[in-house]
């Protein structure tokens, strides 16, 4: 029996966990609008702010110590053919981070927000550029691939847009934009004429519900709020893969809940913030009726969501731990 103390179980969370943050602070963006617009108090999208940054704070404090402590592990991660876009979330929830801190502090929100846009240009360029090598597996071509260029990207137009660096804003917009637009037809080709996905990476379709949606939101932000022809359109295609988000909630529910199943939130929540922006907007018709009904959908999604995620961490069955041993490189294993 191994007694070297390196053999201790050690805190091991994927850099998929970093999804909750995506969940969680953008229904607050959600309720601090709602704020602006319906008699209701700035105080839960404050709370759902803190509660997003507290959460981040924790999953990059974990994700330090691993990369000091055992980097092969972060590295293993960053070359997997699926993991690696997952990686993209920390520069992305650091961006939506400064946008959350910005009413309190402009300073900090400006420093975040420069180290998550170089950081997620980086890794992008890394990353995505690496694939472009032709040995990308095709089965590894799911929604995830998403992340690091055009999520990250429409969150950079939406930081942009908050700090008042719109023409920055609309540069971001237009990269998320047209890589979506390169990416969706290979993904479809794959989700509809490829083997079916593992019950393990179902989850990922949730991404799906989201470029359209946060495309919307990042608009938004960029051209001073007005829900025009763009904005209703992108919308628009949101709704539709809502919809088709609703047909296969089956197929999804045949795994177990886990932190996966909060890839659908970042989504819900950009759902409710265009929802209340072009309800507002318009005041009466399509819009303005669907916007209380989505938004209160959404808030019951997050909901479920933070339940089952504090069922799980109860259970002892969200902190991932592993044998330390294994998160060395091959060659230092004993």
């Amino acid at each position: 029996m191994q007694n070297d103390k390196n053999a201790i179980p050690a805190l091991n969370l994927p850099s998929g966990y970093f999804g909750m943050v995506l969940g969680i602070i953008g229904m607050g963006f959600a309720w601090r609008y709602a704020a602006t617009i319906l008699p209701v108090g700035r105080w839960p999208g404050d709370t759902l702010v803190v509660l997003a940054i507290i959460i981040w704070s924790l999953l990059t404090l974990a994700l330090l110590v691993r990369l000091i402590r055992f980097p092969w592990s972060v590295v293993a991660e960053m070359r997997h053919p699926v993991m690696s876009n997952f990686v993209s979330l920390f520069p992305a929830t650091t961006m939506l981070v400064s946008i959350g801190v910005l009413p309190w502090t402009r300073t900090l929100a400006l420093g975040l927000f420069s180290i998550g846009v170089v950081l997620q240009l980086g890794y992008a360029a890394w990353q995505t550029a690496g694939l472009w090598r032709g040995k990308h597996p095709r089965e590894a071509t799911t929604p995830a691939l998403y992340l690091p260029t055009v999520a990250n990207n429409f969150i950079s137009a939406m930081a942009c847009g908050a700090l008042g660096f719109n023409d920055a804003g609309l540069a971001f917009l237009g990269a998320g934009i047209f890589s979506w637009i390169s990416l969706e037809p290979a993904i479809l080709q794959r989700l509809r004429s490829t083997d079916e996905l593992p019950v393990a990476q179902r989850t990922s379709l949730g991404i799906q519900l989201a470029p359209a949606l946060v495309a919307c939101s990042a608009w938004l932000s960029v051209n001073g709020g007005h829900g025009d022809t763009l904005a209703k359109m992108l919308f628009g295609y949101g709704l539709l893969q809502l919809l088709f988000t609703l047909r296969l909630i089956p197929w999804y529910l045949r795994q177990p809940f886990n932190v996966s199943f909060w890839s659908f939130s970042f989504g819900v929540s950009a759902l409710a913030t265009t929802g209340l922006h072009l309800g507002h907007e318009a005041g009466s018709g399509f819009y303005h009726n669907l916007a209380i009904p989505l938004f209160i959908f959404t808030n019951i999604i997050i909901a479920l969501l933070l339940l089952r995620t504090l069922l799980l961490l109860i259970q002892g069955r969200l902190l991932l731990r592993t044998d330390s041993v294994m998160l060395k490189k091959p060659e230092e294993r004993k």
